[in-house]
């Protein structure tokens, strides 16, 4: 997604990333009362300097689809219980809505219970607003971009229990409805709006569509920290089987790698390599919605909240096999400010077959992170990327890519 960002005052962030909830105090028994007799204080689910905060961070951008748009964020991280080794959870809220009346409601979730004993990650957002379509395949035409708006409700959910040390496996189950899928215009070349007309969507796929999947998960997650992280190796692999007896109005199976793994470089923590491989494969009849692409942007549980190479344009490229290889370099600047470089290469096909070395896609770009709370290592970022028929654009989203 494109955004044209307006920066929030740098200072005001950092108040807010500074804010703390008041740790519990107990107060000394009234006279002529013991401490037995006194109203003991209630236990608390977290420890003083890890309750999380609601406090709502300003958001503001705009973009040509949906013209200027405002909304907030709540970006609340925490530990259950006193114990440091385990590792912190997080939520992210963003809701938004723009002039042209569209809208986004994004909910994730990322929870260790105590003890890391199990493992719950997952997202209930709704989408209601207008993207670019340019066709199924590794090469669409920039000529055939059109508008298309639809409304997307999604509900994904994995629970997973520890069966090792940072390895986890357990179920993952995937939703997702999309309804009000409205063609709008002609194409940029003046013909007729192509999603109308694309021989790879079928009449089936212009209607509203309800996907149900549900299939085996397993994690391993070695990362220091899930919100910006410093050292360790993440692989979450997992299977979705999509069918009629479990609601979904098409029948087909998904497999998905993420491998991620970031390491120090120059002997200290202030510059950081990242290092992203994920691939999306798919057998059966998959709607366009379901594709794998590259230049996914939105966020959200299918990806494990990764970027897919920033630069692209929101699922420029899709497909039913999809590969994809990114890059990172963090760096350490100054006070709370970051910089980092990134590029990214990848490609999708019909099958594995049809890849080619000179039909790579590629993307790259640089940006700045603000350390929102330094604390929990909690990162907004700014980008400007391009790529293979993208003009290069500003992206602004809370957390790193991955």
């Amino acid at each position: 997604m494109r955004f044209l960002y307006m920066p929030l005052a740098l200072c005001l962030l950092a108040r807010l990333g500074n804010a703390q909830v008041a740790t519990d105090s107990v107060s000394a028994p009234a006279p002529g009362l013991s401490r037995t007799t006194a109203e003991k204080p209630k236990k608390s689910l977290f420890a003083p300097s890890d309750k999380p905060s609601f406090i709502p961070v300003p958001i503001a951008f705009y973009q040509q689809e949906t013209g200027f748009a405002a909304g907030a964020a709540i970006l609340p991280v925490w530990r259950f219980g006193t114990d440091t080794t385990v590792r912190k959870s997080n939520a992210r809220l963003i809701a938004w809505y723009s002039q042209e009346k569209q809208s986004t409601i994004q909910l994730t979730h990322t929870i260790f219970t105590p003890g890391e004993k199990f493992f719950f990650t997952g997202e209930l957002s709704r989408y209601d607003q207008k993207l670019f379509y340019y066709g199924v395949g590794n090469d669409n035409s920039k000529d055939n971009e059109s508008d298309l708006a639809y409304t997307l409700i999604i509900f994904d959910q994995k629970a997973m229990k520890r069966v090792a040390p940072n390895l986890f496996a357990g179920v993952r189950y995937r939703f997702t409805n999309t309804t009000d899928i409205e063609p709008q215009g002609n194409a940029d070349n003046g013909g007729t709006n192509y999603f109308t007309r694309d021989p790879r969507i079928s009449a089936r796929e212009r209607q509203d569509t309800r996907i149900s999947g549900v299939g085996p998960a397993v994690l391993f997650d070695g990362r220091d920290n899930v919100l910006a992280t410093y050292r360790g190796s993440f692989v979450d692999a997992h299977m979705l089987f999509n069918g009629d007896g479990i609601g979904s109005d098409y029948k087909f199976t998904r497999y998905q790698v993420d491998a991620r793994h970031f390491r120090p470089l120059f002997g200290s923590n202030n510059t950081i390599l990242a290092l992203n491989y994920l691939g999306s494969f798919h057998s059966g009849t998959v709607p366009f919605r379901e594709l794998g692409g590259l230049g996914a942007n939105l966020g959200g549980a299918l990806y494990n909240n990764a970027g897919l190479m920033r630069g692209l344009y929101e699922t420029r490229f899709r497909d039913r096999q999809m590969m994809t290889f990114q890059a990172e370099i963090r760096q350490k600047l100054f006070w709370r400010i970051d910089g980092a470089v990134f590029a990214g290469a990848g490609q999708v096909g019909y099958k594995l077959s049809d890849y080619a070395f000179d039909q790579t896609r590629y993307a790259g770009g640089a940006g700045l992170r603000f350390r929102f709370n330094r604390r929990d290592r909690l990162n907004i970022r700014l980008d400007y990327a391009g790529g293979t028929d993208t003009a290069p654009s500003i992206y602004f989203a809370v957390g790193e890519a991955f």
